[in-house]
């Protein structure tokens, strides 16, 4: 075998060479002499008999630049291939002076050697997939964050991160909050360029509006929850925020990740839900204490009535309040007699007294009604 040393590097070098012409490759510079390097190591590895294992660090590496280089690892499988059948092509001619014996035992042990070159490759391959994706992965993160974070980023670092992150910049954007941690895996299910992270424990998506112009410092009004977050999204629970001007998307995050909170603890529906759609229950679940509060204080005066007299009394309250104070819509609502109505608010001004009367008492009476129903 050491005695075909030289035929073996040209004829492999030659059939390698072909094999990665055909591929569309160039062989100049840097890829020509690590082709001869290659292709001769991997040749004087074989043909020495020696520990082949020591080989597997150069085709480890070389499957890693494969990868970053935008190749598939099945091309470099094929050149592999390719040099085993130029080495067998050479060592099994007729003029060979290897014998029968001599061929099976070499057969055998190509064979091997291919297995091992084609593993140490792939594993490379795989080590710098790994390594570029949790690379973008950090990217996207810093991003993300550096577009929700509390105070608006400067224009300096927002375009570096953009830059880095490979994502172009648009003028509106909306944050979907989502349960789960598998940002990447919805990111790709949303689509159109969106990009994503996990952020406490739930996905934060940032999906572009392509196109859309806004002032700054502005809230796109009445926005609809676009077509792909809802079928990208189905059978999670996912909250879109509102469409905001670029440097304001971290209103949007808030609302979003606060109305996740409130589906996971079944205060708003589960599904794909817009938070346009639950402006009102945001607002009253923001702060739990608060809330709480106001509720009590809307029920208060009600505190002497039984049970089932102060449930009918709130009942008839908010359905008043919501029909603006007219006796026979809210009746009509309630499926109960004008006079009945009549009655009960009777009762309710004993109970309430100018407060019924007061535009804003009348506002924090009904959210808090609203929030104990």
């Amino acid at each position: 075998m050491r005695g075909l040393r030289g035929r073996l590097h040209e004829q492999t070098l030659a059939t390698a060479s072909a094999a990665m012409l055909a591929q569309g490759r160039s062989l100049s510079g840097g890829q020509g002499r690590g082709l001869t390097v290659g292709v001769e190591t991997a040749v004087d590895a074989f043909v020495s008999g020696g520990d082949l294992t020591r080989i597997r660090p150069v085709f480890h590496e070389l499957g890693r630049t494969e990868h970053r280089e935008g190749h598939r690892i099945d091309a470099l499988r094929s050149v592999l291939t390719a040099g085993a059948r130029a080495i067998w092509s050479t060592v099994s001619d007729p003029a060979s002076p290897l014998d029968r014996a001599d061929l099976s035992a070499v057969a055998h042990a190509l064979f091997d050697y291919v297995d091992m070159l084609a593993g140490a490759a792939a594993e490379g391959y795989l080590d710098e997939q790994q390594d570029a994706a949790l690379d973008w992965a950090l990217l996207r993160r810093r991003l993300i964050t550096l577009l929700v974070q509390p105070d608006p980023p400067a224009d300096t670092a927002l375009h570096a991160a953009a830059e880095a992150a490979r994502w172009p910049l648009p003028a509106a954007v909306t944050v979907v909050s989502v349960e789960g941690t598998d940002a990447e895996h919805l990111a790709r299910a949303v689509g159109g360029g969106a990009i994503a992270t996990v952020i406490d424990g739930a996905t934060s998506i940032v999906v572009p509006s392509p196109g859309r112009t806004v002032m700054p410092d502005t809230v796109m009004p009445g926005a609809v929850m676009p077509g792909a977050v809802v079928r990208g999204l189905t059978g999670r629970r996912a909250a879109v925020g509102p469409e905001t001007e670029l440097r304001r998307a971290r209103t949007s995050h808030r609302l979003s990740r606060r109305a996740l909170q409130l589906q996971q603890s079944g205060t708003l529906p589960d599904g794909v839900i817009g938070c346009d759609d639950h402006l009102v229950t945001l607002l009253t679940a923001w702060e739990p204490g608060v809330a709480d509060r106001l509720t009590a204080r809307a029920l208060a005066p009600l505190a002497t009535a039984t049970p089932a007299s102060r449930e009918v009394l709130a009942e008839t309250l908010l359905a008043w309040l919501r029909c603006q104070g007219q006796v026979i819509p809210t009746a009509e609502a309630l499926h109960t007699h004008p006079q009945t109505v009549r009655y009960r608010l009777r009762k309710l001004r004993d109970a309430y007294g100018p407060r019924l009367d007061d535009p804003d008492e009348r506002l924090a009476l009904h959210l808090g009604l609203l929030r104990a129903h």
